[in-house]
């Protein structure tokens, strides 16, 4: 079945004051497109569920790259991310392998009405868009429309086949190429994750000597042998008691993000094995595990440590928000902490909320027992998980940050990574987009206070503490957009910092107070429908922050509609919407034909910043997928 057309609508241009990349140089504008299918692809490098769309694309690319040109448009949540360096180094740590238009005023974003990171439009050869996707899971919905859009516009002769305008840049070679998390071994010598080069490097105790490298360097998914083995952006390192280590077999569990897996790594030997996970994303549908095999769908872990108080490796699920437990022994894996909503919400650990958690540590105390440290990248947040309670240390929430000392509950950081215990009790904080290392102590005052031990480090994600000659320890940094590690001295003094605070710069939704419609568009791909075999095929999950903004409509339900209350009380706040949708080919019916169709998830998390004014909207339509594009701001229709 064909999709149904909308009137057409004519494409904005593609406007970025940061300019190209992967062009050669070369600037382009939409007209340069014309004759080919154009799929923007609107990202930030922050947003896990982006490089979740990246890896998504790439057999999309492959499979059409001769009628189809694939735009990132780099769309900034953070400050950081308006620079124009940092979204180079980013376009090459994820290998994007398209051209990437860098807006950081959001000029393109607002053009082609944007609500969400990551989004989709789909430009066809004259020009025109005919698709607009929110989220995750559409690779086989996009293809679909190819495939259906490609014999009409060679139909009508206005399809040009032909080679497209990326030009990989140059690398410089170097012994680490975005590092990530960093061990000391018993030895002395150090653990990296060298996510860029796709493999596990050991460096002797200067930080620069390469000993050995485990992994083949290529990515993949791959067991065996140290330099047959294959890995995909590995984050997190976690070193196994000994005597959990000799009963598995193996020494380390490794965050394998991109691959959605736990690998173990025998040191002796160097041999990887896959210790929890298929490769395969967890989407919403799936069920999450409750100390189950661990042979199940995982979402970009990013980093593991061992956790005394549960006696399980602690993973901080990033993709979907959530702090899960390995049991390497039983061996079984747990979804222990959050709900997979995104935002800021602390309680009893099956409720409280998380935001792409993204480093962890572990504190000990003999009165107090373990307690579980980790920062919140996308709130800027440093939390604890102790008991079976989540309570925020630091933070505001989803777009809320910046760089500023004092009090925990006045102190922002900006997209933290790491988190580093120290003898004192403290915390060494990597506040990664503000280049720092933040210290928290918990006993300074009330409720702690934030200060700053150092600044001018090129995006450190995480860190070890390491003896020094005199007797001290030294924090051992990976500096990962430096691609090195950088051994720093722990000042006694904190240095004086000019505060800075931020919002995201993305503007709210204007809505009145009051009844409220929120409608979210999704029209199955051609040739499939809503997969309802096993009942509902879509469920809508709706919530706020502060809670008190929705007087009615919070809450799950299986229509993708949902009539709101707003509390006219509330000037602002955040409306937290998750959509979920499963589709899957329509079959023939006819007696004896024995099919079996694909099915496929398509899902999106929206953090929508909102502003009740009396004479805001009283409709807000999101679109999950499908032909309508109702916020556009487009230029010209055409009927």
């Amino acid at each position: 079945m064909a999709q149904k057309r909308q009137p057409r609508v004519r494409a904005p241009e593609l406007v970025g004051r940061g300019g190209w990349l992967n062009t050669g140089g070369v600037s382009y504008s939409l007209k340069d497109f014309r004759g080919r299918f154009c799929l923007l692809d609107f990202w930030t490098f922050c947003c896990i569920n982006c490089l979740h769309v990246i890896e998504e694309l790439r057999d999309i690319e492959t499979k059409y790259a001769d009628v189809l040109v694939v735009v990132g448009v780099h769309s900034p949540k953070f400050a950081h991310e308006a620079d124009h360096g940092a979204v180079t180094s980013a376009v090459e740590r994820y290998e994007v392998d398209h051209p990437v238009l860098d807006d950081p005023e959001l000029v393109t974003w607002d053009a082609y009405g944007v609500r969400a990171w990551p989004t989709l439009a789909l430009v066809d050869p004259e020009g025109y868009v005919v698709a607009q996707f929110s989220g995750e899971g559409h690779a086989h919905a996009i293809s679909a429309l190819l495939d259906e859009l490609i014999v009409e516009h060679d139909r009508k002769q206005t399809l040009h086949r032909g080679d497209g305008p990326y030009r990989p840049p140059a690398i410089e070679p170097s012994t680490l190429r975005f590092p990530a998390k960093v061990v000391m071994l018993a030895g002395g010598t150090l653990l990296v994750a060298d996510a860029g080069h796709h493999s596990i490097a050991e460096l002797a105790a200067d930080g620069e000597t390469l000993l050995r490298r485990i992994g083949s360097g290529g990515s993949g998914f791959l067991d065996g042998a140290a330099d047959e083995a294959a890995f995909n952006e590995p984050n997190g390192l976690c070193l196994l008691p000994g005597e959990v280590a000799a009963r598995v077999g193996y020494d380390v569990v490794v965050a394998d993000t991109a691959n959605h897996a736990l690998r173990g790594v025998s040191l002796d030997t160097g041999r990887v094995r896959t210790v929890a996970g298929t490769g395969r994303q967890w989407m919403r549908g799936d069920e999450l595990p409750q100390a189950g095999p661990p042979a199940v769908a995982l979402s970009s872990p990013w980093d593991v440590v061992w956790n005394p108080e549960w006696a399980q490796v602690a993973v901080a699920m990033a993709g979907i928000h959530q702090v899960w437990s390995f049991d390497p022994i039983a061996p079984s894996i747990t979804a222990r902490a959050g709900t997979t909503n995104e935002g800021l919400r602390d309680g009893p650990e099956a409720e409280a909320w998380f935001a792409q958690t993204s480093g962890l540590a572990v504190e000990s105390t003999a009165a107090e027992g373990a307690r579980l440290w980790l920062v919140d990248s996308e709130t800027s947040s440093l939390r604890s998980i102790r008991g079976g309670v989540v309570i925020t240390h630091v933070g505001q929430g989803l777009f809320d940050f910046g760089h500023r000392d004092g009090p925990a509950q006045d102190a922002l950081f900006q997209h933290p990574l790491g988190v580093v215990a120290l003898p004192d009790g403290s915390l060494a904080v990597l506040d990664t987009y503000n280049g720092a290392v933040r210290r928290f102590d918990p006993a300074d005052g009330e409720s702690g206070a934030v200060s700053t031990l150092l600044t001018g480090l090129a995006e450190p994600s995480g860190g070890v503490l390491v003896a020094a000659p005199d007797g001290r320890q030294d924090l051992l940094v990976a500096e990962s957009a430096a691609h090195r590690l950088t051994r720093v001295r722990l000042p006694d003094a904190a240095l004086h910092v000019e505060p800075t605070a931020f919002r995201t710069r993305r503007p709210p939704v204007d809505l009145a107070p009051g009844p409220v419609e929120l409608v979210v568009v999704f029209d199955p791909p051609s040739g499939q429908k809503l997969d309802d075999r096993d009942g509902p095929g879509s469920r809508l999950l709706v919530s706020a922050s502060p809670a008190e903004l929705l007087m009615t409509g919070a809450g799950s339900g299986t229509e993708l509609f949902r009539e709101l209350t707003l509390d006219g009380a509330i000037v602002d706040g955040v409306l937290h919407v998750a959509a979920f949708a499963a589709s899957c080919d329509e079959v023939n019916d006819e007696p004896g034909i024995e099919q079996y169709p694909a099915c496929h998830v398509h899902q999106q998390d929206w953090g929508i910043p909102v502003r009740l004014t009396p004479g805001g909207d009283r409709k807000l339509v999101l679109v999950l997928g499908g032909m309508d594009r109702p916020n556009s701001r487009p230029t010209t229709p055409d009927h």
